[in-house]
């Protein structure tokens, strides 16, 4: 996989804007098939930073429903990165 198919998008958030500034955690939403080499890996090239640890979390689609019909959003995943003291994104 290449790397910009890796990070489908960063996710900002108010609880992520705290975290990258309290811990230097920034949330992404990652492709379903990517595991946490993968995305150290891509982060890492993107933007030329040094990651010192990576958590992941399967989020589950919710029910959404348009008129008397029900339907699902698609599953992702979301990735939690966190950078070595001395780094952080400029994009947050």
């Amino acid at each position: 996989m290449d790397d910009f198919n890796i990070i489908v998008r960063p996710l900002v958030t108010e609880q992520g804007m705290h975290f990258a500034n309290a811990r230097s955690a920034y949330s992404f939403e990652v492709n379903s098939r990517a595991n946490k080499t993968q995305i150290k890996n891509a982060v890492e090239r993107i933007y030329s930073v040094k990651v010192d640890k990576v958590r992941t979390a399967n989020c589950r689609g919710k029910y959404r429903r348009r008129g008397r019909h029900f339907g699902m959003t698609p599953n992702w995943k979301k990735a939690v990165v966190y950078l070595k003291p001395e780094f952080h994104i400029d994009l947050f």
